[in-house]
C-alpha cells in the first residue's frame, strides 16, 4: 500500500473509531461539524475509488468473530468435557481408555451429516485406538418424523445390543441414501432387524435425546454436523477442535493427532 492510501487509511480509521471513542467517554468532540464533513467526503470518496478495502475490512471481521466463535465453542467444550467424553448414554465405539474421543453430533436425515459419513467410516478404520461418541442430535424431526425415529431407534439398539450393532445400524441408515426426509421407517426397521433389535424391548429414550440437544446448545452448536475431538481426559484448549459443519479426512486425523498429545 502507497504511502498516500496509508494516510487515507489512517484518516478513515480516524473519522470511525475517534467520534465513536469520544461518544462512549462523554468526551468534548474530537473536530468541529464542518471538519467531521470533511473527513466524511474524504472517506466516502476513498471507499468509492477503493472499494477493495471495504473487502478486506469485511474478511478481517469475519475472520476475528470465526477466532471468537472457535475460542467460546472451545470453552464451552472444556465446561462439558466429562459428559461428552463420559456419559454412559451416548452410544461409543472403540476402547474405553482410548486416550482421544471424536464426538459427532448428527441426524439421519442431514444430507450433511451423509456426506460426512463415510468420511467418519474410514477414519474409524484407520484409528482404532480412537473412541467415537455418536450424538444422536434429531435437529430435523419436527419437520420428518423419521429424523426422531432413526434416533430414538438407534440409542435404543445401542443399549440393547451395544457398540457392534449401533456402529452397522449407524452405517446402514447413512448407507441407504436416504435423506432429507426421504428416510423412510422401512429403512429404519430394515436395519434395525439386521442389528438384531426387539422393538417390544425398547427402552425410553426421550431423556436421553433431550439432554443431547441441551448440550449442543451449552456448546453454542447451530445445526449438524458438528465434530468435536479431543482428549479423553485431561483436554485443554491446545488440544481440542471443533468441527462447527463437515470435516475432510485429512482435517479430522490432524486433529487426533494434536488431542493424542
Amino acid at each position: 500500500m502507497s504511502g498516500h492510501k496509508k494516510y487515507l487509511s489512517v484518516a478513515l480509521l480516524s473519522a470511525v473509531l475517534l467520534p465513536a471513542m469520544a461518544s462512549a467517554a462523554d468526551a468534548p468532540a474530537t473536530f468541529t461539524p464542518e471538519q467531521e464533513a470533511k473527513i466524511g467526503k474524504i472517506a466516502a470518496d476513498y471507499l468509492v475509488a477503493h472499494p477493495e478495502v471495504l473487502l478486506q475490512a469485511s474478511q478481517k471481521l469475519q475472520q476475528i468473530q470465526a477466532e471468537q466463535q472457535a475460542s467460546a465453542a472451545t470453552q464451552a467444550v472444556l465446561k462439558n468435557a466429562a459428559v461428552l467424553t463420559q456419559d454412559k448414554n451416548t452410544p461409543t465405539y472403540g476402547p474405553a481408555n482410548g486416550k482421544v474421543t471424536v464426538i459427532e453430533f448428527f441426524d439421519y436425515q442431514c444430507v450433511y451429516c451423509s456426506r460426512l459419513a463415510p468420511v467418519m467410516e474410514q477414519v474409524i478404520k484407520a484409528h482404532p485406538q480412537t473412541r467415537f461418541a455418536f450424538k444422536e442430535w434429531p435437529i430435523f424431526g419436527g419437520r420428518w418424523e423419521s429424523s426422531l425415529e432413526a434416533a430414538k431407534t438407534g440409542l435404543q439398539i445401542y443399549q440393547q445390543k451395544g457398540a457392534d450393532a449401533y456402529l452397522a445400524y449407524h452405517n446402514g441408515i447413512y448407507a441407504t441414501g436416504h435423506n432429507e426426509g426421504k428416510l423412510t421407517t422401512a429403512d429404519i426397521q430394515q436395519q434395525a432387524k439386521k442389528a438384531g433389535f426387539d422393538a417390544k424391548k425398547a427402552a425410553d429414550v426421550e431423556p436421553v435425546l433431550q439432554s443431547i440437544n441441551d448440550l449442543a446448545q451449552e456448546i453454542g452448536l447451530s445445526g449438524t454436523p458438528g465434530v468435536i475431538v479431543m482428549p479423553t481426559t485431561g483436554a485443554t484448549e491446545a488440544s481440542i477442535t471443533v468441527f462447527p459443519g463437515l470435516a475432510d479426512k485429512a482435517s479430522l486425523e490432524a486433529a487426533i493427532k494434536k488431542a493424542g498429545g
